[in-house]
């Protein structure tokens, strides 16, 4: 009789477990009503997880003690800053205002850059370590820019699937220099 108690309720406890977990949960009042608006929401996010990039990379490049990462850096913080313009270019060709919305995977993906500085001595494992960061980020932006450039072209947005996809690239090439430099430079010597 005991048996049967304590199977009714561990299956009482799944239910209510399942009902729980397979609950919808309610959208926000501004929630995205269609791709259009998820579109121009996901623009919204990179637009300041790239502004909020380039006010993060001179900190890694001041950080950096290894020369061509600190040059690879830099190289980035310019095309960083050229990506932002592109946002821009994508707003105004869809007649918005560029703005941006905190993107919290952004600021999560910083805050990791800034811990892995703060728990690293100066040198090659720094080096190591800000390259890893370097690299979340760019593969962060790959998937962003892969998604918004494949809704560009759902949405027949001509002008901003141009753009979206030369940042794509760039991001792509970013991420192949690091791993680079990374496996020819920096992780044998940081050991």
């Amino acid at each position: 009789m005991a048996t049967t108690k304590s199977t009714a309720a561990t299956k009482s406890k799944t239910a209510a477990k399942t009902t729980t977990s397979t609950k919808k949960t309610p959208a926000k009042k501004d929630a995205a009503k269609d791709l259009s608006d998820l579109f121009e929401d996901s623009l919204k996010d990179i637009y300041w997880a790239e502004k909020a990039l380039v006010k993060a990379l001179p900190k890694m490049m001041k950080n950096a003690t290894n020369e061509k990462l600190k040059t690879a850096i830099e190289k980035h913080l310019a095309e960083t800053e050229t990506h932002v313009k592109r946002l821009e270019d994508i707003f105004e060709s869809m007649g918005k205002k560029a703005q941006a919305k905190k993107c919290d995977a952004m600021q999560g993906l910083l805050d990791e850059a800034d811990s892995i500085v703060q728990e690293t001595e100066p040198g090659t494992v720094r080096d190591a370590g800000i390259i890893a960061a370097a690299q979340k980020v760019e593969h962060y932006e790959i998937a962003t820019y892969g998604t918004l450039a494949a809704f560009a072209k759902i949405l027949e947005e001509g002008d901003a699937l141009k753009n979206l996809l030369t940042t794509l690239e760039e991001e792509k090439n970013c991420d192949e220099s690091l791993t680079q430099l990374a496996d020819i430079n920096l992780n044998s010597k940081a050991k």
